[in-house]
């Protein structure tokens, strides 16, 4: 009886989950109707664990990384014994996804030392932006010789600041402890420290 209670919960949770069409009200197998109704994702810290990320071996960047926006959630744990989303959770279950966070979409195509190296031993020929996708950029730059040389050293800045990257909108290949520059931005969260 109890193994029948838990198809009919299974399939009332599957059902709730396609209407709503969000990975955010994940749910255990244990889900009664009379557990906590706290959605998972209001947890707070001590309540859950979320993984890190995992790191992919080929392009030393995050598995799962939006193409889009740059983005990757974590899958986070409840710990044993927590109730939220109406179930109870055993610690081994994910209940919630993380907010997305940044991180680099890499192909794997476009190595950083090697557009570095093409940039300041061929620059002058345009071979750094042929080997980036920019192929009317190194056009000009071969018929040119480089923008007369003044374009080749203000591309070999560019791509060493990481500024210029490949055309597809992926970014460099870097070991994962590599020389990788994040550029800070500014929004509307952005916090500023009050002058003392």
């Amino acid at each position: 009886m109890l193994a029948w209670c838990h198809c009919v919960t299974l399939l009332a949770v599957l059902s709730r989950l396609s209407v709503a069409g969000t990975s955010d009200d994940l749910t255990s197998s244990d889900c009664l109707s009379g557990y906590s109704n706290t959605k998972c994702k209001d947890l707070l810290p001590g309540q859950y664990s979320c993984k890190e990320p995992e790191i992919s071996l080929e392009t030393q960047s995050s598995v799962g990384c939006n193409q889009s926006d740059h983005t990757v959630s974590a899958a986070c744990y409840p710990v044993n014994g927590t109730e939220c989303n109406q179930c109870r959770f055993n610690g081994t279950e994910i209940g919630f996804y993380s907010a997305p966070e940044h991180c680099f979409y890499v192909t794997g195509k476009y190595d950083f030392n090697v557009a570095l190296c093409l940039s300041v031993f061929l620059g002058f020929l345009g071979v750094d932006r042929f080997y980036l996708g920019y192929a009317a950029i190194g056009l000009l730059k071969l018929s040119t010789f480089g923008f007369f040389l003044l374009g080749s050293l203000i591309d070999i800045v560019l791509i060493a600041s990481q500024v210029v990257g490949p055309a597809d909108g992926s970014d460099y290949y870097i070991p994962y402890y590599g020389p990788r520059l994040i550029h800070l931005t500014e929004n509307k969260d952005t916090y500023y420290k009050p002058v003392d």
